[in-house]
């Protein structure tokens, strides 16, 4: 038997943490008699420490609950070192080996905190991975959970109600399940406009402010038309939405019946309001895409630009009078990739079937040689979900790691490269600063078990993610063997059971 929460924590007010039971995952405690071979993973430890505002495995309150200082015991780092890793507040405040780490100078402290909490609360992450926190750079929250259930054919199933409550209800717990496997931060794409108006947007803003201290939400806003007389709606939409709160102009200006002027709008709007610039755009069209990213050009580096499905390696079209400068770059035209590397801008790809819910036809799928042709030429390539089961993709997951695993499991970039299109290049399309497992840097992390960096992203369900300094999601997964297992197993982290 094997419990990980697939879709992330339960959404219920409560924390996936240690419980009064005495063991971490809240089965039977160690007294009882047991004669099978099992494979456990009890998830990390968690002592309580004078001042602490939370208790430790054992105790009553919130288990995760701890005060401004935490001690982050025995975790190993990508580069193979284990360390201590102490956090004071939301930043980092000393990295050091083993035990070396004492109580916390008083003058150390954040402004404002207790004297007391001085010694903080220590977690052992003994057999954990320690890593900067993933950042989810591409999201459909809005749709999440929507796919179709089948049905006899009597009696077809209604789409799920797009009432504002539902919305709230619906981005809150995606945003929640995104959190559960590590996204700190998160990008949500929102529609805009048509029947919806602005009500979509609001329950994002809402469950935007609900999130505040779990995750950093961001939301995209998404018309569908700019251009003409029919895109007069979709221009006074995206106006109210930028004043509303919106943190970046979207689209998809393949759409419209004039992409161009589609572009031209959004980045007028998104220079007068001072916010990026993050477009659905397929790709296939060198040409084309020479003159969007030409418009786009006085707002780099915060334009991004995905899924691009359709991009492929080695285009060959040239790009010429685009206004871009081609130096450098091999052959006598700019093929795609060209052009988004002379234009400066960031992609996002989407490993798990490569489009969206905002596209129109099927996706297009990923192309690993152009993924790594873009990481070649040193773009600001990161990885995104897409869509959490909608009817695009009902198998859809929001898992960082996962879209990891697809692009280091196909041969487009290396463990190494694969975590960083998920963390630092996903943080960096975000506008966010960013993160080493170093003293002074922000306390984003996530600790996943695995010994490398390789096999957290093969099987790493057990996780704890720690965002502004606290640690605010963990999940533990528990695998048991039958007892007809002839040689007996040895248990994840801990002594071998006889």
């Amino acid at each position: 038997m094997t419990t990980d929460s697939p879709d992330g924590p339960q959404h219920d007010g409560r924390h996936d943490g240690p419980k009064p039971t005495g063991r971490a995952d809240g089965s039977a405690p160690e007294g009882r008699a047991d004669s099978r071979a099992d494979n456990r993973d009890d998830g990390p430890s968690q002592e309580g420490r004078s001042g602490s505002a939370g208790t430790g495995a054992g105790g009553g309150g919130n288990p995760l609950g701890h005060g401004p200082v935490l001690l982050l015991a025995g975790a190993r780092l990508a580069d193979g070192r284990v360390v201590d890793v102490r956090i004071s507040g939301d930043r980092i405040q000393a990295v050091g080996t083993c035990g070396s780490l004492g109580p916390l100078p008083q003058s150390a402290l954040p402004a404002g905190a207790d004297p007391s909490g001085v010694a903080g609360a220590r977690i052992d992450l003994t057999g954990y991975l320690l890593l900067p926190a993933p950042a989810e750079p591409h999201a459909h929250h809005d749709t999440a959970f929507t796919a179709l259930t089948p049905a006899p054919p009597d009696e077809p199933v209604a789409p799920a109600p797009a009432d504002p409550g539902g919305v709230a209800r619906r981005v809150t717990e995606a945003a929640l399940t995104s959190l559960g496997y590590g996204a700190t931060a998160q990008r949500t794409h929102v529609r805009i406009g048509d029947v919806h108006g602005l009500r979509r947007l609001e329950s994002v803003l809402t469950a935007r402010q609900a999130l505040r201290g779990l995750a950093d939400l961001q939301a995209v806003a998404v018309p569908r038309l700019l251009t003409g007389t029919a895109g007069a709606d979709g221009r006074a939409q995206l106006r109210e939405a930028l004043k509303l709160g919106a943190d970046a102009v979207g689209g998809c200006p393949e759409l419209d019946p004039d992409p161009v002027g589609f572009v031209q709008v959004a980045a007028e709007l998104a220079g007068e309001f001072d916010c990026p610039v993050d477009l659905h755009l397929r790709g296939g069209d060198p040409a084309a895409l020479a003159r969007i990213c030409a418009l786009l050009a006085p707002l780099r580096p915060r334009v991004t630009l995905g899924p691009l499905d359709q991009l492929r390696r080695g285009a060959g079209a040239a790009a010429e009078g685009a206004g871009l400068d081609g130096a450098g770059l091999d052959g006598a035209g700019l093929d795609e990739v060209g052009v988004l590397q002379a234009a400066g801008v960031h992609v996002v790809c989407l490993p798990q079937n490569g489009g969206c819910a905002a596209l129109d036809g099927p996706p297009g799928g990923l192309d690993p040689a152009a993924v790594h042709e873009l990481t070649s030429r040193r773009l600001t390539v990161a990885a995104g979900s897409g869509t959490l089961r909608d009817a695009v993709n009902p198998v859809g997951r929001t898992d960082p790691l996962e879209a990891a695993y697809l692009l280091a499991s196909c041969g487009a970039l290396t463990p190494a490269a694969a975590y960083e299109a998920i963390s630092g290049q996903a943080r960096r399309v975000l506008g966010l600063p960013p993160v080493r497992v170093d003293a002074g840097f922000p306390a984003e992390l996530l600790a996943v078990r695995g010994e490398t960096l390789a096999a957290a992203l093969a099987g790493g369900h057990s996780r704890l993610v720690v965002h502004g300094g606290r640690v605010v999601s963990r999940t533990s997964a528990v695998r048991e063997f039958a007892d007809t297992v002839a040689l007996a197993l040895p248990r994840q982290g801990g002594p071998q059971r006889h």
